[in-house]
């Protein structure tokens, strides 16, 4: 079977003309060929210098199509969208014809033309994995128009979360992250790991931008009394945005460690999560980040915002603590409450926490790609 997936993930060419891509992305397609004879991924080549974080694909089987790198937060870049879309509609339709069956990844800024065209115009099987917040109270206009679309339309949608008046083509998907060695690593990991006094590690990964609740986090750890700080090794922070420097400055005044250190790559990743103790998220809006699934699978206990379907996963003081408020004083008091766990109790949530982790094994996606998708 052939598929051809949409999307706007950012993809490079490094010096050795290898293509890169977004690598949580990446290595979901590479582990779709246990389903799918070969892939065609049509996405947007940027100029530049790739990301550590991103990977290439690991089989001649898997063909990149490139798209004109379009969008932005400016009125101009978006409507460099609109310029650009019957070049992008030509190459979808062209590749989207060749292939049995179609994904598209929404939202995204050439949702707007793209899904209308797959809904009116395009005759072959696929479906659609929106992968932002479904619920998103005050949505951008063109995710809540891509939204309206979606359930308008007839194929199946893959979505974050079980949602009450959820429509019947729309499907309740976990995104994979883990593979079978990552599952028995965790396994192995979690039932050595412990909670001591003096050696607590804490995690954030993420776009370092208020959004993403990078500075509650700060605050946070700021307003702890003494002796709470004194329990703190060390904080890790992984990303960069614009504000990076500014969040290093606040960062100095905590009175707890911090290490910021960019971005990294997937195995880089996974070895700060194997050091942690809790990763930190008090994010604003989200779907089901990968980043809360992989953190669980080395012992890594979230503290986590109570938005989209995180709730639906995390369940507070049995395997993470959901904030209160989505602020620095919300994210303090749970930060509180887990300091206050014993050794035991630290124990006891991470091993709740990873008996249910394989819903987010690729084996596990793949099979519900397979019995419910085509």
């Amino acid at each position: 079977m052939r598929l051809t997936i949409i999307s706007h993930t950012e993809h490079f060419m490094r010096p050795d003309g290898v293509i890169v891509g977004l690598g949580s992305t990446v290595t979901e397609i590479n582990h779709l060929l246990d389903v799918f004879d070969t892939i065609t991924h049509v996405a947007m080549l940027h100029e530049g210098e790739a990301p550590p974080s991103a990977l290439p694909y690991i089989s001649n089987n898997i063909r990149f199509v490139a798209l004109p790198a379009v969008g932005g937060p400016r009125t101009i870049d978006k409507l460099g969208i609109l310029l650009k879309a019957p070049k992008i509609l030509q190459i979808v339709k062209t590749e989207v014809r060749a292939s049995d069956y179609f994904q598209f990844r929404a939202p995204t800024g050439i949702g707007v033309f793209v899904i209308p065209y797959l809904m009116f115009f395009g005759k072959t099987k696929g479906w659609f994995k929106y992968a932002g917040n479904w619920i998103q109270s005050s949505p951008p206009l063109a995710y809540r128009f891509q939204k309206w679309l979606l359930t308008k339309q007839h194929r199946l949608v893959t979505i974050n979360g079980v949602w009450s008046k959820q429509p019947k083509h729309c499907l309740s998907f976990e995104n994979p992250c883990l593979t079978t060695d990552d599952l028995r690593a965790g396994n192995v990991l979690v039932s050595k790991k412990e909670k001591r006094q003096g050696e607590i590690q804490l995690c954030f990964v993420g776009r370092l931008e208020e959004a993403k609740g990078i500075g509650f986090l700060i605050e946070a750890i700021r307003s702890l009394h003494d002796e709470e700080k004194s329990q703190i090794k060390q904080v890790h922070i992984v990303g960069d945005g614009k504000q990076k420097f500014n969040y290093l400055e606040l960062a100095k005044e905590v009175g707890v460690r911090f290490k910021f250190y960019g971005v990294l790559s997937r195995k880089e990743v996974h070895d700060i999560y194997k050091v942690s103790h809790a990763i930190i998220l008090p994010s604003a809006s989200e779907g089901f980040p990968k980043v809360i699934a992989e953190a669980m699978n080395y012992g890594c206990l979230p503290i986590v915002s109570n938005v989209s379907s995180i709730g639906h996963y995390i369940k507070h003081q049995k395997n993470g603590f959901l904030l209160r408020s989505i602020d620095s004083e919300g994210t303090c008091m749970a930060i509180q409450e887990f300091l206050k766990l014993s050794n035991q109790d630290y124990s006891l949530m991470t091993q709740y926490g990873i008996r249910e982790i394989n819903v987010f094994s690729y084996p596990y996606y793949n099979s519900r790609i397979s019995n419910d998708i085509l």
